[in-house]
């Protein structure tokens, strides 16, 4: 068998930080076509490689197409096949060597002695052998993450190793999953979140309708995109709408259109979001802050497949799938006469919960990893590790506000580091415990408490102007013990004493 490993170079030590990113991001996508764009666009940003086209075959024999472009202006060429000799690209395939022409360059992805795909880029700035160098050595890691892919594929199908049946060239296990499939969007590998992967897995490739429930910010929008993508209709349009971002004066419209003239300021007809959606998958978030009017022009839809604009008189059918997501529990909803029950019956056939962060402790590293790498490289300043005490406030901090606060901390305190390292003091004042901030208590419980009633007892008899007797009945204490309390602290009630 011949040795499929690429040759490895050795790289100036100055860009080890970038070939690390490029190599996290070539084994975190569930396929290598996925992380090309993203890879690109590090390029671009770091070293300065610009106007990047990736060109791969994922298997021994296939033909090489494109499978990512940096420049929108070359967005046609995504998918198209690259002809060997034709071209930088082909020529660069053809000969699995490196190639230069005018402002541009090529280095082939070499696996096995072979061109198994290459990357080329329109310009780069600085020196050309450091594009070179950079360009190669990104090259290499492609290679070696096809190879590993490939591995894992022939032991799978040998059944020689643990590796599931289903483990393909074009979808090795994303971001440390054990087994079954894993949306490459969404970071998490704890029990709960495996569990819903599962879920998922069985419906995505379904017309049946799917309520997602889970509390705010547990990334309910990334389940549904994750559900169309794995769906029949994933070439087609996926429309969100958050329904309680938008007024109920404008809800209908928004989700059915409007005929011209049909109200006021309706200057010209307008397609709601199921016409926008028909053929694809739908996303109504926040669906229980739906009136109870268009929730019954909801149900239509979803039982007969048509609506009519607002204002008009035609049917309309659209074939939608519909995906609904909700942080509120509907079942008290419906059984508090707030949702209708019909409507309710009809969106539940399916229902994913989303676990909240605490109930996931074990990704909240994953996740800050994840973060601190993406905002990152959005500022410029790369992050290269997350210190322990900062760790020990991310896993002791109970996250009400779930992945989206802990997006926001990280970000927070990536814009504060200044050293390539987030530490505990980076993070907001929420988050810190008192041995992190030598805030601790500074006396004992008792004298806490005593230090309490003291100002109780001189509050009240300000506010009572000297009279004991009051402010005993202020406080809900008998004379007696008003008296006791003051002699123990040595008040004077008489100090207190005012005129009217």
């Amino acid at each position: 068998m011949r040795d499929e490993r690429p040759t490895l170079l050795s790289p100036d030590p100055s860009d080890l930080p970038l070939l690390f990113e490029a190599g996290r991001l070539l084994v975190r996508h569930a396929s290598l076509d996925e992380a090309m764009s993203p890879l690109l666009s590090l390029l671009a940003d770091r070293a300065d490689l610009a106007g990047g086209i990736a060109a791969l075959a994922m298997t021994d024999e296939g033909e090489v197409r494109v499978a990512a472009v940096a420049d929108p202006a070359d967005a046609a060429m995504s998918g198209k096949r690259i002809e060997l000799g034709v071209g930088l690209l082909g020529k660069t395939l053809a000969s699995a060597s490196a190639a230069f022409e005018g402002e541009g360059l090529a280095v082939p992805v070499v696996l096995g002695g072979t061109a198994v795909g290459a990357l080329s880029f329109s310009r780069y700035a600085g020196g050309r052998d450091h594009a070179l160098a950079v360009a190669s050595a990104v090259a290499a890691l492609a290679a070696e993450a096809i190879g590993l892919r490939r591995r894992l594929a022939r032991a799978a199908a040998l059944g020689d190793s643990g590796a599931t049946s289903h483990v393909v060239p074009q979808a090795a296990e994303p971001l440390g999953v054990d087994d079954g499939w894993a949306p490459s969007a969404i970071v998490g590998r704890a029990a709960p979140m495996r569990e819903l992967y599962s879920m998922m897995d069985r419906v995505a490739g379904t017309e049946t309708t799917v309520l997602v429930s889970g509390e705010s910010g547990t990334g309910k929008e990334l389940v549904a995109r994750a559900l169309h993508e794995r769906s029949g209709r994933a070439k087609a349009a996926f429309i969100a709408v958050n329904c309680a971002a938008l007024p109920e004066s404008v809800i209908e419209s928004e989700l059915f259109g409007h005929e011209r003239g049909s109200f006021t300021g309706a200057q010209e007809q307008r397609r709601g979001r199921f016409e926008l959606a028909d053929g694809g998958t739908l996303f109504l978030d926040e669906v229980g802050e739906l009136s109870q009017a268009v929730q019954a022009k909801l149900l239509r839809v979803l039982q007969e497949g048509e609506f009519q604009r607002v204002g008009g008189s035609v049917t309309l059918k659209v074939d939608v799938r519909v995906i609904a997501a909700t942080n509120r529990d509907l079942e008290k909803e419906v059984a508090e006469s707030r949702f209708r029950a019909d409507l309710f019956w009809r969106l539940n056939v399916f229902p994913l919960r989303v676990p909240p962060l605490r109930e996931r402790r074990s990704d909240i590293v994953l996740l800050a990893d994840y973060f601190a790498e993406k905002h990152g490289r959005r500022s410029g300043k790369p992050i290269l590790r997350i210190s322990s005490p900062a760790i020990d406030l991310l896993m002791t901090y109970h996250w009400p506000g779930n992945v989206r606060e802990l997006e926001n901390c990280v970000e927070r305190a990536v814009i504060l580091s200044t050293d390539a390292v987030i530490h505990a003091y980076h993070l907001p004042p929420s988050l810190q415990s008192a041995d992190s901030t030598g805030t601790g208590p500074a006396s004992t419980l008792d004298a806490s408490l005593a230090r309490l009633e003291r100002e109780l007892l001189v509050e009240a008899l300000k506010i009572c102007r000297g009279n004991a007797a009051a402010a005993a009945r202020r406080l809900g204490v008998t004379e007696r013990r008003m008296g006791l309390a003051l002699h123990r602290y040595g008040i004077d009630w008489r100090r207190f004493r005012t005129s009217m």
